[in-house]
């Protein structure tokens, strides 16, 4: 396991995200974990800390099979800049053929706090908690999911996950209607600290609400060459 200041903090949010997504214990690696996820569009991801290049370029040579994943975080400080593709530029050339980019990921810690969630009027707000893990889905007036979200708590910290917005019902205010539902739920299991890995798109709904950002993910897909 990497002894890294971002250590702790990636495990958090690997803790949680398999309670969310339902996927096998971690393997402990040197550069960071390996996770089976069992599914045909991500067999498997391998989460590295402090991404370098001899590590990734060593990744994407050994562990080049289809539904593969590299979840790769980057020290902040080895980006210049927060553009949304300033660590993409750092990893691509560490990529062999076969391997695709995906989107720019952030990750991002909040102090959980309750604040009033207040739902639009005629749209509905419905939670409900399965195998560890909490919901949120909230329907337009016409009954149509308009967004949704999950968050796992696993003791002081809680992931959230899956945070999404139909297109058609987008600045309505309804992110902010689900995140705050769900730091509520959080705080009521015990959470007191948020972790997620959010999109571009996301990470300015998710520092209008207090997260901050720690550190730049890159993801990549293995196909075929």
């Amino acid at each position: 396991m990497p002894t890294s200041s971002l250590t702790p903090l990636v495990w958090s949010w690997i803790e949680g995200w398999i309670v969310s997504r339902g996927a096998a214990d971690p393997e402990p690696e040197p550069w960071g974990w390996s996770i089976d996820v069992g599914i045909f569009t991500q067999a498997a991801r391998h989460v590295v800390v402090d991404g370098d290049e001899a590590t990734v370029r060593g990744l994407a040579a050994d562990r080049a099979a289809p539904g593969r994943w590299l979840k790769v975080f980057l020290p902040r400080v080895s980006t210049a800049h927060d553009a949304p593709n300033a660590a993409e530029d750092i990893v691509a050339p560490w990529l062999a053929p076969g391997w695709t980019l995906g989107h720019p990921g952030f990750l991002m810690t909040t102090e959980l706090r309750h604040t009033p969630v207040d739902v639009p009027e005629g749209h509905r707000l419905r939670t409900w908690t399965r195998g560890g893990v909490t919901r949120v889905a909230v329907t337009a007036p016409d009954g149509a999911l308009a967004a949704r979200g999950q968050i796992a708590p696993t003791g002081g910290t809680a992931v959230a996950d899956q945070i999404r917005t139909s297109p058609l019902h987008r600045r309505k205010g309804l992110g902010s209607v689900v995140m705050r539902a769900l730091h509520r739920e959080a705080l009521e299991r015990g959470a007191h600290t948020g972790v997620l890995v959010g999109t571009v798109e996301g990470r300015a709904l998710y520092e209008a609400l207090g997260w901050r950002t720690h550190a730049p993910m890159v993801s990549a897909s293995y196909d075929s060459p």
